[in-house]
C-alpha cells in the first residue's frame, strides 16, 4: 500500500505559527511521525509540501498515473478557495482525506468553509498531527 501525502501553505514554517493552534511541532516532526505511523501500518508513505497551488495541482495529476492506494491532503488556506486543488482532486478514483491541525470550524468564518471536503472521502479537522494518523489508518480500512 502506498499513500500520498500533501502538505500546503505554510506548513513549512508550523514552528514560527501559533501553537495554540497548530500544536508545537515542526513539519519535520510531523513528517517523522507519519513515516513512523505508516511503518507500523505496512504503508510506504511519500511526503509533499508545497506553498504553490500549481505544484500541489500537478503533483495530484501525476497521481493518476501512479499507483497510490490514498492522498491525505492539508490544503491549508487552499481549503477555502482552490477551485482547482478541488478539480484535480475530483478526478481521483482513490480515498482523499482533507486534515486540518487545527478545527477550521472553530476558527474566523473564512475558515469554516472549505471547497475541498466536498470532492474528498472524509475531513478530519482539530486533532492536530493525530488527524494525519488517523487519516492514513482509515485509508487502509478504505481499500480492504
Amino acid at each position: 500500500m502506498k499513500i500520498l501525502v500533501i502538505h500546503g501553505p505554510n506548513l513549512n514554517i508550523l514552528e514560527k505559527r501559533n501553537s495554540s493552534l497548530y500544536g508545537g511541532k515542526s513539519l519535520e516532526e510531523i513528517n517523522k511521525l507519519i513515516e513512523a505511523k505508516a511503518k507500523d501500518l505496512d504503508i510506504e508513505v511519500e511526503i509533499f509540501q508545497s506553498n504553490f497551488e500549481g505544484s500541489i495541482v500537478e503533483k495530484i495529476q501525476a497521481s493518476i498515473d501512479l499507483e497510490y492506494d490514498g492522498i491525505i491532503i492539508n490544503p491549508a488556506a487552499f481549503s477555502h478557495y482552490s477551485i482547482a486543488i478541488r478539480d484535480a482532486i475530483e478526478v481521483l478514483h482513490i480515498p482523499v482525506i482533507e486534515v486540518h491541525l487545527s478545527n477550521i470550524y472553530g476558527r474566523e468564518d473564512f475558515r469554516s468553509k472549505s471547497v475541498i471536503a466536498p470532492v474528498c472521502s472524509g475531513q478530519i479537522t482539530g486533532l492536530g498531527v493525530y488527524g494525519y494518523l488517523v487519516a492514513m489508518e482509515a485509508i487502509k480500512l478504505l481499500n480492504k
